[in-house]
């Protein structure tokens, strides 16, 4: 048996914000990032809806990038405090995310952050309080899916939280948020989005309700994402749309390694994080090649090449071919081939080759990696690790 779980209700297209006005409710808290919500008027929307719903409101602001283990305890104490039956998170990834974890130590004050790592392993929540997500970038799709990603600065690792519970109550999925990302994280985002979507379409754990949404997905991202980042603002409402529906096709049929390798290499070094989603850029054409030795893969990423219109004769043409295109996307996105040119070259390969057995073996044990189509060896790893540091052909 198998399960498939999104959220209650989703609402899509411009204008949607305005559904925050319908919900039923006493209290909510709004978790945000750092500013841009608030510099774009789409935070003051927020609490205006919310009280006009009939809510007492209360703000918490300020979570950073990549959110925090002390950010989420932070914040789930300000939710014991104010005791709200509404949680909205607002933002890209990292709000939303860093509130699910909240939502968890608010209703469970003695859980601890070890038992939450254990995937599929939160208690029961919707206990205190419910959850609605408004995404406001176009990849991480974490207000569909059953993930949050927390990092422990203290050890350098990216911790993804994996449970049902924390798959968001109500989406609101308003393309109007979308219009103001820079082009840098519009790239990032829409690369984070087509990996989600290739990587649930070749999990073993991909069946008939996950493949359609994974390959529409994939035919979204291939026609609209460079447009999108090029400023065109419909391309930019499809984008937003497309990289929910990897979402769905994702949080269901899971990942596999190049999130693993992203995960783990995301705060590794001492020179600088690598940005999620363009880890996963540099690091998917590697994987694929990768993933290809395995006959099932093979096939299924050749149907994701016929399926955007590339050529070729056999598998292997076709997914080369798959290979090809993803980096011509990267070029055009002006995302660098691998991470000795990430940034100038931030992560300096000294300590990249140091840590190279370490990060290789977190990344194995990473909970994206069981669902992978071929099980690295550590000795594996570290060649996929070496090889989307220097580029390095993959042959093994």
């Amino acid at each position: 048996m198998a399960r498939f779980t999104l959220p209650r209700d989703l609402y899509h297209g411009k204008g949607a914000l305005d559904e925050l006005k319908n919900l039923k409710g006493k209290k909510a808290i709004v978790v945000v990032g750092g500013g841009s919500m608030k510099r774009f008027g789409f935070l003051d929307k927020v609490v205006a809806n919310l009280k006009e719903a009939g809510m007492t409101v209360e703000l918490f602001e300020g979570v950073e990038p990549d959110p925090s283990v002390e950010t989420v305890m932070k914040g789930a104490e300000a939710m014991r405090t104010f005791e709200p039956d509404w949680i909205v998170a607002i933002g890209g990834g990292s709000p939303i995310d860093a509130a699910k974890a909240m939502w968890a130590f608010y209703e469970y004050p003695d859980v601890t952050f070890e038992d939450l790592c254990i995937p599929f392993n939160f208690p029961a929540l919707r206990q205190k309080a419910h959850f609605c997500a408004i995404p406001s970038t176009s990849g991480t799709a974490t207000e569909v899916t059953a993930f949050a990603v927390i990092t422990d600065y203290a050890k350098g690792i990216k911790y993804p939280l994996a449970d049902f519970n924390i798959t968001p109550d109500v989406a609101i999925v308003d393309p109007a948020l979308a219009e103001t990302m820079p082009a840098k994280l519009t790239a990032h985002t829409g690369m984070d989005a087509m990996t989600h979507a290739i990587e649930a379409y070749v999990s073993t754990l991909n069946c008939d309700y996950t493949d359609p949404l994974a390959l529409h997905a994939i035919k979204m991202v291939h026609q609209d994402l460079i447009a999108s980042y090029k400023g065109d603002m419909d391309a930019r409402a499809r984008m937003h749309n497309a990289q929910c529906l990897a979402g769905m096709a994702f949080s269901n049929a899971l990942l596999g390694i190049v999130h693993s390798m992203a995960h783990k290499t995301g705060a590794a070094y001492t020179g600088g994080h690598i940005v999620h989603g363009c880890a996963n850029a540099m690091y998917l054409p590697k994987v694929i090649k990768f993933n290809a030795k395995n006959e099932v893969a093979a096939e299924r990423y050749a149907d994701i090449a016929r399926f955007i219109g590339l050529k070729g004769n056999t598998t292997n043409e076709l997914v080369d071919a798959l290979i090809a295109e993803i980096r011509s996307m990267n070029e055009q996105l002006n995302i660098p081939t691998c991470i000795k040119f990430y940034e100038g070259g931030i992560i300096d390969e000294k300590e990249f080759m140091e840590k190279l057995p370490q990060v290789a073996e977190l990344a194995i044990a990473d909970a994206c990696t069981g669902s992978n189509p071929r099980i690295p060896t550590q000795e594996e790893m570290e060649k996929l690790l070496k090889a989307v540091y220097f580029d390095e052909a993959i042959d093994f």
